[in-house]
This record gives structure tokens, C-alpha cells and sequence, in this order.
């Protein structure tokens, strides 16, 4: 036994999925300078709706934007120097939503003083804003050691994955995301956490974060049998 596994708590983890009923709110931009003015308005939930959980709908091989804002302007606006901007904001590097917030106004007004607004054209969508209502749902997967962990995770779906490390860590404000939390609490392997932790949620889809993870994981469990 490993001097880190003293501490463990040895509880199960279980593994949750989730769906999410999206609201339409009362919120819409029809061109960016609109769009400027409604992102500093509407309630900091829908932009997570738009942003960090846009996550949970992006394909396994995506080809597109990772937000919703960098794809309506680069589509609907066919302004292609903001949307990329829009996109290299990753709302997994800041501190709070209402930071997010800020830095989303920020480079909407620093893009407005450099270049006019494009008008919008015949058939042009506009931005319709949401609130994502997240329900969790029972997958029948838990984990009493590592392997097992391991085991599950290459089995569960997706939605797992973002109810336990982007609901988890960026919304419900839990440390640094369930997976990495039991890890080191109840299996006592903080050094595993860790590289867990340090997984980038923003760079692809759901299933290659899963990837890493299983990753890391076999990793571990290979170091575990090697001592």
C-alpha cells in the first residue's frame, strides 16, 4: 500500500449523465452591435448556455467553432476576424462566469472600434439566446478502485463527462472537477488528480476528453503494478 493511499476514503463513485432542456429567453441580437449589448445584459446562466455548455453538443470530430457567438458571427454575420477572436475565449481559463462575461464585451467593443458592423442580410438568422435547464440521470456505473473508475469511464456516455467536469468544476464550483476529486479523496492518488485537472475541456469534443482521461488513468494503473 502507498503511503497516499492512507488517506483514501475508499466511497464509491457514481456516475451521473445528464439532458438538458434548453428555455428560450426573452434576449436576441440581430447584428453584432446588438449582440454587444445583449451579451452585458441577459442573465450570466445562458451565457454558460452558449459557451462552456456548448460542449455538450459538439460532434466527436467538430469542424466548426467552439461557442455559439463564434459561430453566429462567422455564419450569420460572415464576420470571420470576430468569430475567430470569440472563439479563442475559453471560458475554462476564467474565474467566473462573470468574468466570461467581461471578456466576451471586451473583444466585441475592441473588434466595433476597428471595423464596422456589417449589416445583417436578407434571411439572416438572429442570435436567439437560451437557459439550459440541466437534468442529471443515473448511468448504473460506479467505481470502488481506479481500475474500476477506468473501466466505467470508457463505458458511460458522454454526458457523463460533462456532468461530473464542466457542470461540476465551472458551474456548481466543485474543486477541480468530481473526477479529479475522488481520486485523490477516496482512491488517495493526488499526483493522479492532478494530471487529471490539468486536462484542457476546451480543446475538443467530449469523447477526445474522454480519451485523455483513459489516458492518464492506464498510466496510472500501469505504475500501480509496476511497483
Amino acid at each position: 500500500m502507498s503511503a497516499d493511499s492512507v488517506t483514501a476514503t475508499n466511497e464509491p463513485f457514481v456516475f451521473l449523465g445528464c439532458v438538458d432542456l434548453r428555455e428560450v429567453i426573452p434576449y436576441e441580437a440581430r447584428d453584432v452591435r446588438e449582440l454587444l449589448d445583449q451579451v452585458g445584459r441577459v442573465p450570466v446562466e445562458s451565457l454558460f448556455c452558449h459557451t462552456a455548455a456548448a460542449l455538450l453538443h459538439r460532434p466527436a470530430s467538430p469542424t466548426g467553432y467552439p461557442n455559439d457567438f463564434a459561430h453566429w458571427t462567422d455564419v450569420e454575420m460572415r464576420d470571420q476576424r470576430l468569430a475567430e477572436r470569440l472563439a479563442a475565449i475559453d471560458p475554462f481559463e476564467l474565474r467566473s462566469l462573470e468574468q466570461m462575461r467581461e471578456e466576451l464585451v471586451a473583444t466585441i467593443s475592441d473588434h466595433l472600434q476597428h471595423f464596422p458592423a456589417a449589416a445583417p442580410g436578407t434571411g439572416t438568422e438572429p442570435f436567439r439566446f437560451f437557459h439550459a435547464h440541466l437534468i442529471p440521470i443515473p448511468t448504473g456505473h460506479q467505481a470502488r478502485n481506479l481500475k474500476e473508475f477506468r473501466d466505467a469511464l470508457a463505458e458511460v456516455d458522454v454526458s457523463a463527462l460533462f456532468y461530473h467536469l464542466i457542470e461540476g468544476r465551472y458551474r456548481l464550483s466543485r474543486g477541480r472537477g468530481d473526477f479529479a476529486e475522488w481520486v485523490a479523496s477516496a482512491i488517495g492518488r493526488p499526483d493522479v488528480a492532478d494530471r487529471l485537472a490539468s486536462i484542457d475541456a476546451y480543446d475538443g469534443s467530449l469523447e477526445r476528453i474522454r480519451d485523455r482521461h483513459l489516458s492518464v488513468l492506464t498510466a496510472a494503473l500501469e505504475e500501480e503494478r509496476g511497483r
